[in-house]
């Protein structure tokens, strides 16, 4: 049973590796461009449905680590540090300070309360990014060039930023699927279906969670940081709450406690957006009625529909 689980993640990782090779059969720089987003969605829905699926972590404000990150990339490329290992390193230690500050006080309160302080967290980034005039306000700010690695432009290539961005989603996989198997995964869904059952047998739920929302955030913020570099732009926008709808959005779409169901999520709700939004400008009215409908009547989302495991 574990190895069947294990088939869709495979198929999915190995079509992903071989996007490239087929993007030849079809316009190139489209088929590249489409995937790296997706890429990229996929990689912060991944950290969030560490929350969700395994926390039950409902965060209305996890874009706001999307937006640290890219915004890492914006300030320090404004000041002449084009380095990527120091916008990655930056990305992380901000998303690390702000995620142990905003978790501490958010997981002193649950449920709809949690969310709601997670929602107001994200705006209070969101309103900071407008204020910042000088890294372009509520206009954003393009970039110059994307990130150096080691004073080369090597992810000036779209080939190779893809492949950068499917490395990360692959690691944050690996890395998310040994946790959620580890003995920290089995307290953390446990806490999920029964915290007074666990505090009881001595475990302490607030450091198991807040330990699972800092992980999750600084994930988000990588994927802020790719995603600065894939639209060589960032925008307050990254951080809104609307953002951060679509990713839980992704997350049930994709299926709940499903790691690989996040990349499926992200796939379809991308390309779903895509071909809508050729046909109406009001293509998100679409998707309402399409995710009841994955709710009501497809348990575990899309990885259920497909019969994969978790």
């Amino acid at each position: 049973m574990k190895r069947r689980s294990l088939i869709l993640p495979v198929m999915l990782f190995a079509l992903l590796a071989l996007v490239p090779l087929l993007a030849t059969l079809g316009p190139r720089s489209f088929i590249l461009a489409i995937t790296t987003r997706i890429v990229i969605l996929a990689l912060a829905a991944l950290s969030l449905d560490l929350l969700i699926g395994y926390g039950a972590m409902i965060s209305f404000g996890h874009a706001a680590f999307l937006g640290l990150g890219a915004y890492s990339v914006a300030i320090l490329s404004s000041h002449g540090i084009n380095n990527a290992f120091a916008h990655i390193g930056c990305a992380l230690a901000v998303s690390l300070v702000f995620a142990l500050i905003t978790g501490a006080i958010s997981l002193r309160t649950k449920g709809v309360y949690f969310i709601m302080i997670t929602l107001a967290f994200g705006q209070m980034l969101f309103f900071l990014g407008t204020s910042l005039a000088a890294y372009g306000g509520d206009d954003g700010l393009t970039l110059a060039q994307r990130s150096l690695v080691f004073g080369a432009p090597v992810l000036k290539n779209d080939v190779t930023l893809y492949y950068v961005c499917f490395a990360a989603l692959l690691g944050a996989y690996l890395l998310c699927r040994a946790i959620v198997a580890s003995r920290f995964g089995r307290v953390l869904r446990g806490i999920r279906d029964n915290p007074v059952r666990m505090q009881a047998i001595g475990f302490a739920p607030f450091r198991y969670q807040l330990t699972a929302y800092v992980l999750a955030g600084m994930i988000a913020a990588v994927a802020g940081v790719l995603l600065a570099n894939q639209a060589e732009f960032v925008s307050p926008a990254y951080a809104t709450w609307q953002r951060s709808g679509e990713l839980i959005f992704v997350v049930v779409l994709g299926g709940l406690g499903s790691l690989h169901g996040a990349i499926i999520g992200a796939a379809a709700f991308s390309l779903l957006a895509e071909l809508l939004s050729h046909y109406t400008e009001h293509w998100a009215m679409i998707f309402g009625p399409i995710l009841i409908l994955v709710v009501l009547f497809v348990r575990g989302g899309l990885t259920g529909l497909l019969g994969g495991g978790r």
